[in-house]
């Protein structure tokens, strides 16, 4: 089962977003998945170098 977030962006952000949708021919969704996937392995990698 998923669990379904809402994420509220400024006006910059959401263009960025939407760029890099755009550029790699992506939805929004599928941007800010793989940003958030992004984040997380590299916290886990800061986590681990303590």
């Amino acid at each position: 089962m998923s669990t379904r977030f809402t994420v509220v962006c400024d006006d910059d952000l959401a263009s960025e977003v939407e760029s890099l949708a755009r550029e790699y021919d992506l939805t929004e969704e599928e941007v800010l998945t793989q940003l958030i996937d992004l984040g997380l392995e590299e916290t886990r990698r800061t986590r681990n170098r303590l």
